[in-house]
């Protein structure tokens, strides 16, 4: 049997199937949020749905091309891929453009790239290559700083843009850290911290730090009181530390953060007494997530039909086509389109774990983990965010939203490890 037969009958069709099942409704939901009684046919590229097409056919072009490559090349040149990634981003500082307030995209005429959606995947690629090379669990505390290094280098720069949705995503990787060995510690870490900032916000800095000092005090004469001695003097610089976050709490809010990112943490917290303040603060920053909710309610059991949702063809919820495109899923298509969704979605997440698993390379596998932390972040935050869990932070679905660099991205991120899964490395 030829190499190429035995590499065809590896490649993960099924995979490949929930992909163009996710691209074509993706698809079919763009066309009814966009299209207006000027367009003139699929191909029309003055419509969002026929620019979208072009970026489906392009992808096709890049998954052959991904295909057609060695999956050697992948880990070999990962190091050179990372840094041209880096200097993409650095590179928007000069000649980026700003859209919507953000320097986020390199505009050529009328086309614009978005080089943050190609930085995930530079990086999936460098953390699995140095994880790989020390082929050891990250237990090593140089280990560690360099594998955060690696993770956090990007979204520093994306953050300069500013692109705080963009940036968030890569928390997503500290759970492959954590299945390839990262102490358990460092995630009650980040829980606490994200706690404890929470808490503040909606308490005020003195209830949480007399709260926080009862309640660590009792734990250390509880449970440490018979520890050594070096674990009390840890627990006790814990709760140190603790408290001086929350007394910094109020600075980085109004300090670091922008006024719209204050203005959602307002609404989704309730920090505003003063009703007018308040009801403006819904109209501006809440009337996207509100008009969400109301476009998939009104969709009920079974959806208003293809094209027939009122809400989406009236142009009530803004961004119907890229962040909040599920809204149409859900007036047209009703409670039983959102369920089939968002089990494609699943099932491609659990599939992508399970050949993880299967991998021989550790490269491998940790790219296969990688991107489905990816793909899940975006799922849940976006979803999340359209149904009201989450605050609008500007995160597309993955393979749904509008736009070309985001789909590119995400189609070179997936096909990479479907790449990788059907080469098997090292089994050969």
């Amino acid at each position: 049997m030829s190499r190429e037969i035995k590499f065809i009958k590896k490649i993960d069709w099924l995979s490949m199937l929930l992909y163009f099942l996710l691209v074509g409704i993706g698809w079919i939901n763009i066309y009814s949020a966009s299209v207006t009684e000027s367009a003139t046919g699929l191909l029309d590229m003055s419509q969002l749905y026929g620019k979208q097409l072009f970026f489906i056919g392009s992808s096709l072009v890049l998954i052959i091309l991904i295909l057609s490559i060695e999956a050697k090349f992948y880990e070999r040149f990962s190091s050179i891929i990372y840094i041209a990634g880096l200097l993409s981003l650095l590179g928007l500082m000069v000649l980026g453009k700003n859209i919507n307030g953000a320097t986020s995209w390199y505009a050529i005429g009328s086309f614009t790239i978005q080089p943050s959606e190609f930085a995930k995947v530079a990086t999936v690629l460098a953390l699995a290559k140095f994880l790989s090379d020390i082929q050891t669990n990250i237990k090593d505390l140089n280990h560690q700083l360099i594998s955060f290094a690696i993770i956090l280098t990007p979204p520093m720069l994306i953050m300069l843009q500013p692109d705080a949705g963009s940036a968030m995503v890569y928390m997503a990787f500290f759970f492959v850290l954590y299945r390839e060995g990262l102490p358990p510690i460092y995630l009650w870490i980040g829980f606490s911290l994200v706690l404890l900032f929470v808490i503040t916000l909606k308490v005020g800095y003195i209830v949480a730090s007399v709260a926080t000092l009862i309640v660590g005090l009792l734990i250390i004469f509880v449970f440490f009181r018979q520890a050594l001695k070096r674990k009390r003097i840890n627990a006790l610089l814990s709760l140190v530390a603790a408290i001086s976050f929350i007394l910094a709490v109020n600075y980085i809010f109004y300090n670091v953060f922008k006024q719209h990112h204050r203005d959602r943490f307002t609404l989704v917290l309730g920090l505003e007494k003063d009703p007018v303040k308040l009801e403006k603060i819904r109209k501006t920053f809440g009337f996207n997530t509100n008009q969400s909710e109301i476009a998939i309610g009104s969709g009920g059991f079974w959806g208003k039909g293809w094209q027939k949702g009122t809400r989406t063809r009236g142009d009530f919820v803004p961004e119907q086509d890229t962040d909040y495109i599920f809204t149409t899923v859900g007036e047209e298509w009703g409670f039983i389109g959102t369920s089939i969704v968002i089990f494609l979605f699943v099932f491609l997440l659990l599939r992508i774990l399970h050949r993880a698993e299967q991998q021989k390379s550790k490269f491998s596998r940790v790219y296969g983990y990688s991107v489905a932390a990816i793909l899940f972040f975006h799922f849940a935050i976006n979803i999340g965010m359209v149904i009201g869990l989450f605050p609008t932070v500007g995160i597309p679905l993955p393979f749904f939203s509008y736009g070309g660099s985001g789909l590119w991205g995400f189609t070179i991120l997936l096909f990479i490890f479907i790449k990788l899964d059907a080469n098997r490395i090292n089994e050969w």
